[in-house]
């Protein structure tokens, strides 16, 4: 008589091919809107960089610095966390919306020999990738264009390692759950009212203590993941200036990370069941 329940070994073999499939078809589809991929994450770091560390000091008009570091090193961390989290958001909420409302092409990926969460995480870890690409392509833009001397280097191998793969986790679980409660129609919405606050208020052009006159505003954007993944980076690349201890970043980013993916797999599966 044939056995027709798998058994945990190869129900883990199952999984793990179906998982490794799923993320082969994503890598083919990334590799194949390649150029469109490094355009958007290349365009506003580098048009970023370029107003702010070189058009601004060669016309004689620098801003922001602090003492004898120039605003080219305080931007230097910030951009890189922002191209992380934000390409880690976008390129798993945006496609996500159109493959549950639109393309409906997520009931072919349920039909994968996966649990739905394990779907999920395909989502949450391949968004991840894609962020530390993106910090890929945006770090050489911070040496190449800016007019003033960049002081950056990475003082702990380790604490970079870990902010890096910490905050890419956590921008793909929040494009996860971002991508499961909205609509087409709430994508510019989305952008407008999430996009813009989130990167102004998340420590990206200036360091969080740099808010000490603003004792409330520095109080609000601790609810702001960017703000952790930006001062966890200037702790491990710019240490000369003022960031949060960086166990408050990996501490702050580990709890973003399971509330965030929690929220993400849930929706998840709610969006896919329905």
């Amino acid at each position: 008589m044939s056995r027709s329940t798998p058994t945990p070994g190869e129900r883990v073999w199952l999984y793990s091919a179906a998982f490794w499939g799923l993320w082969l078809r994503d890598s083919h589809v990334l590799k194949a809107s390649a150029g469109t991929f490094i355009t958007r994450v290349a365009m506003q770091p580098l048009f970023l960089v370029f107003m702010f560390a070189y058009v601004f000091p060669m016309i004689g008009q620098d801003i922001g610095g602090a003492g004898d570091v120039s605003f080219a090193t305080i931007l230097a961390p910030g951009l890189i966390a922002f191209a992380v989290v934000f390409q880690g958001i976008n390129l798993v909420a945006f496609p996500l919306v159109r493959e549950i409302s639109v393309s409906r092409e997520i009931e072919d990926r349920v039909m994968a020999p996966l649990p739905i969460t394990g779907l999920a995480i395909e989502k949450i870890l391949f968004g991840a990738f894609q962020g530390l690409i993106a910090a890929l392509i945006v770090w050489p833009l911070l040496y190449f264009v800016p007019a003033a001397e960049v002081d950056v280097g990475v003082e702990s191998w380790p604490l970079l390692i870990a902010v890096l793969l910490l905050s890419t986790i956590t921008a793909g679980a929040a494009g996860l759950a971002i991508g499961t409660a909205m609509k087409p129609t709430q994508i510019p919405l989305v952008v407008s009212v999430i996009t813009l606050p989130v990167i102004f208020l998340g420590c990206v052009f200036y360091p969080w203590k740099g808010l000490e006159t603003i004792p409330w505003l520095q109080v609000v954007v601790l609810v702001n993941p960017l703000v952790y993944v930006s001062e966890g980076l200037r702790a491990a690349l710019t240490p000369q200036l003022p960031h949060l201890l960086p166990w408050v970043s990996i501490g702050a980013l580990t709890v973003a990370t399971t509330a965030l993916g929690a929220i993400g797999v849930r929706g998840f599966h709610n969006r896919v069941l329905d």
